[in-house]
């Protein structure tokens, strides 16, 4: 049997903060609510809030789940996602792609972090931290 898809799971405190965050960026979209129901919010249940979940509309990308834990974050993390805005870029017009991405992130909440500049084997990247301080890469 082979893996058909993958999903990425978030432990946070907030699921419905931390994933619309995600959907901004990545342009996902949440489910549609159960059938009979005009949205999510009208929804009458006790487990509200204690998860969010959207996907790639295009069916490319992987499903995003986002789960309450009661423990904050400590460390950093040991997995995080790179969001490819710079892919086939290079120099002064890749730093352009990544500082405009940057500003448009800032302003959804997210922290800037370090600039780390190409090196020869690397090409340049953008250090950040989403809603929560999940850190992420803009590549």
């Amino acid at each position: 049997m082979s893996v058909k898809q993958v999903q990425v799971t978030f432990d946070c405190a907030e699921p419905v903060r931390v994933g619309r965050f995600w959907c901004e960026v990545l342009g996902y979209v949440p489910p549609p609510p159960p059938e009979g129901v005009a949205a999510w919010d009208d929804v009458n249940s006790e487990e509200q809030g204690s998860w969010f979940a959207c996907s790639d509309p295009a069916g490319v990308g992987p499903r995003l789940f986002f789960q309450r834990v009661p423990e904050g974050k400590v460390v950093k993390n040991r997995v995080h996602l790179d969001v490819r805005v710079g892919t086939g870029l290079v120099g002064e017009e890749r730093l352009a792609v990544l500082e405009a991405e940057c500003a448009r992130l800032v302003k959804l909440g997210a922290v800037r972090g370090q600039l780390l500049l190409a090196d020869g084997e690397n090409e340049s990247c953008l250090n950040m931290q989403d809603v929560e301080g999940n850190e992420f890469c803009l590549d």
